[in-house]
């Protein structure tokens, strides 16, 4: 079975409580919206505390084009993913030895907030001493599962070349996505919610060549799911100011109906059910998402607890966030042979599932 056998994550140089958030919000939008003190509740009930930004905060009292802030994104993006990168080859946490840049066989770079052609794994491989016969697979526009999928893809192709060892990074910049001229709810809604993160994590085939500290995650299996004619639940608007964000109310209602049927097949089709499942490994999209989570699937607050804290800590920093759960799991030395279900949704609408086992 493939595995995960390294993971690191990225702290941004600046951190915002979720206070300095909603009286920075009120600042810019209350000439634009006279109710705009009942939508700031959001920002109370959203279950985070701090959040990690790439950008100070008075950064978005000034004006920003488009080309500046995808500038931006790229230059930074590239940044992060070099630090990341290192981070996991060498993170002794996990490996006994540490992972040489040109034994890497493919690189799956996932983002949705920013554009880049070439994408931004091929801005790393000119300063990471990679081997230019690299596969590169960048991913773009699954938002907040995207994470889950990278990981998802990664299992596929080391089940095709078992001796692969394959990264999958992460980066998401969502503060630079921000609007101060939209005054639709979706985007007061994002201001409370999203952040900027950023992760790898390092997968490896059955037969390749690396030594690990300990028990880590082996991937069984993955499924995706997409609900069909539902491309207005979540996504972007783009327009010539930047990418303007949609963000529906239904979605927790939406988790509610849909996510349960989708794992309990997958689950079933591995001869498993959610009284199996020890380690729930989720995307905290926001409080809610939680709640529906545990709705859905009938699980306690101690299945969601680590979830839950890093969205209080980090926010919804979209792809990468799922990863950064994923980190304080492998941490705290999980039991060997029990069960992790890894689970994030996004646009589309769409989910995407990865069944993970602990062993040596």
């Amino acid at each position: 079975m493939p595995k995960i056998c390294s993971i690191s994550t990225y702290k941004m140089a600046h951190t915002l409580t979720q206070q300095h958030a909603q009286q920075l919000t009120k600042d810019l939008f209350h000439k634009q919206m006279p109710r705009l003190e009942r939508l700031l509740q959001v920002f109370d009930n959203g279950g985070i505390e701090t959040r990690q930004l790439c950008v100070p905060a008075e950064w978005h009292r000034i004006p920003h084009t488009f080309a500046e802030r995808n500038q931006l994104y790229v230059e930074l993006a590239t940044q992060y993913s070099v630090e990341v990168i290192q981070q996991c080859l060498t993170n002794t946490d996990f490996l006994a030895s540490p992972i040489d840049p040109i034994d890497i066989d493919a690189i799956i770079f996932v983002s949705t907030t920013g554009l880049a052609t070439p994408s931004i794994d091929a801005h790393v491989m000119n300063i990471l001493p990679f081997s230019d016969r690299v596969k590169r697979t960048p991913l773009w526009g699954l938002g907040c599962a995207g994470g889950a999928a990278g990981i998802s893809r990664a299992f596929d192709f080391c089940q095709a070349y078992p001796t692969a060892k394959v990264l999958v990074v992460c980066v998401e910049l969502c503060s630079l996505t921000f609007q101060t001229e939209d005054v639709r709810k979706s985007n007061i809604v994002g201001a409370s919610l999203f952040a900027d993160g950023a992760a790898a994590v390092l997968i490896c085939g059955d037969r390749a060549n690396v030594e690990l500290q300990g028990a880590v995650p082996h991937i069984l299996h993955s499924a995706s799911k997409l609900l069909p004619n539902s491309e207005n639940v979540m996504g972007w608007d783009i327009q010539n100011s930047g990418l303007h964000v949609i963000f529906q109310k239904s979605i927790p209602a939406i988790i509610d109906s849909w996510l349960h049927p989708f794992i309990t097949a997958f689950l079933e089709e591995q001869y498993l059910t959610a009284r199996d499942i020890s380690y729930f490994i989720a995307h905290p999209g926001g409080k809610k998402v939680l709640e529906a989570y545990e709705k859905a699937l009938t699980l306690t607050v101690e299945h969601t607890a680590i979830a839950r804290t890093i969205l209080q800590q980090y926010g919804n920093m979209s792809s990468p966030t799922v990863l950064y759960v994923l980190e304080q799991f492998m941490l705290q030395n999980r039991t060997s042979d029990a069960f992790g279900l890894l689970v994030a949704l996004g646009p589309g609408f769409c989910g995407e599932a990865v069944l993970v086992k602990w062993g040596a």
